[in-house]
């Protein structure tokens, strides 16, 4: 792997199906599982294969289909877990054991009632019972963002010493400034005996709405593999969104950071996501939002109609969607009426734009939107209409 390029791990079928009443059935899994592997995602996590029957059968089922990917199955650093996942996954061309403990204080003194000490003896004995089964083990560190990075630093020596070839540093609550987070990723580069041997890796959730700020944050400062969703969908709410941050690396070649994504893939991979989960995608989503390429206001519909780039830093095409939507509303000005107009069979001079702009001002004052056939109305309507059907 060149050192510039950032693999894609997604979780959309393990944390982003944790959102309350969106659970799929083994078929649904599939379809998306092959989707995300055509799409080029590097790793697919496909379940948490001890958690029920219908896991282990969806990670199995995915096990058996996908070409290119990883596939891999999360445990707890419980054995009996790592036994079922590696058992779930036999089947996987790649196979990867993906498993971990939480590291902050909160987690150790609250949630496992233990002591730092006995969290790295799990941690590595979690790690080297996963080895035993596959050669690709991904150790998480849960709760990372809130741990100290002294004692984190310990960690990941301890799970590279036991075979770890990716190192998980979840900012699990979201809690990170992406100069916090882009930092303790540099910590670890610098700090950790061994570091070479594995690869850093970001999974940050969205609570305070910086997943993709974070996760751009860890690339720059040496992670090479960024955890997201489709529409950034996950647990409360939500994880970096796969279509951003790949979006974000596509459109700053400064950065030098490549993915393998086919980026026309996109829309439909997160339409295809949006129907399965029955999740409604709020239309101003950066990238895959119905809005997102939609212009509204006469000023920004002027410049886009003169030049695409005047409004919009991303070709539509490259993300999978036809075209820029200019959408017509009271905001409107004539340029934009004359080029839904054009479209629609209507080649309008300009003093006869003037009288049916004049017309459609009445009409958007009484519609949100005006669509083609209001257009038609609104022309057939306007004074000049026999002039221009005589053209």
């Amino acid at each position: 792997m060149s050192n510039n390029n950032i693999q894609i791990f997604d979780t959309t079928l393990r944390d982003g199906e944790q959102v309350p009443g969106c659970k799929l059935n083994t078929d649904q899994k599939v379809v998306i599982a092959e989707q995300l592997d055509a799409l080029g995602v590097d790793v697919i996590e496909a379940g948490f294969p001890v958690s029920s029957p219908g896991d282990f059968k969806s990670v199995e089922a995915i096990s058996k289909i996908v070409k290119n990917a990883t596939v891999c199955g999360l445990t707890r650093s419980v054995e009996n877990d790592i036994k079922v996942a590696a058992e779930a996954l036999k089947y996987a061309v790649k196979p990867r054991i993906h498993t971990g403990i939480g590291t902050s204080e909160s987690h150790i003194v609250h949630k496992f009632k233990s002591t730092q000490e006995e969290i790295l003896e799990r941690a590595f004995a979690a790690v080297k019972y996963a080895k035993s089964f596959v050669e690709d083990v991904e150790f998480y560190a849960e709760d990372a963002g809130r741990t100290d990075n002294e004692y984190l630093a310990k960690v990941c020596e301890v799970a590279i010493k036991a075979g770890a070839t990716v190192l998980n540093i979840p900012d699990t609550t979201g809690y990170c400034l992406p100069s916090e987070y882009g930092a303790k990723i540099k910590y670890l580069k610098e700090n950790v005996k061994g570091i070479e041997k594995a690869i850093l890796s970001c999974h940050c959730h969205n609570d305070l709405g910086l997943a993709t700020a974070n996760s751009i944050e860890g690339v720059i400062n040496g992670a090479r593999q960024i955890e997201c969703t489709i529409n950034g969908i996950g647990e409360r709410a939500g994880n970096t969104a796969l279509e951003e941050v790949v979006m974000v690396l596509k459109q700053h070649p400064y950065l030098k950071l490549d993915t393998n994504i086919n980026t026309s893939m996109l829309y439909g991979m997160s339409q295809l996501v949006s129907d399965s989960m029955g999740i409604y995608t709020q239309p101003n989503k950066a990238i895959v939002g119905a809005n997102a390429f939609a212009h509204s206001s006469g000023i920004h519909q002027d410049g886009v109609i003169k030049n695409r780039e005047t409004y919009e830093i991303i070709d539509p095409k490259d993300v999978g969607v036809t075209d820029s939507a200019i959408v017509l509303t009271a905001r409107s000005g004539r340029a934009a009426l004359a080029y839904r107009a054009k479209k629609v069979g209507y080649e309008l001079t300009k003093l006869q734009l003037d009288d049916v702009y004049a017309n459609f001002l009445n009409f958007a004052d009484r519609k949100k939107e005006i669509n083609d056939n209001d257009i038609h109305q609104i022309i057939e309507t306007s004074k000049v209409y026999e002039q221009i059907i005589s053209a």
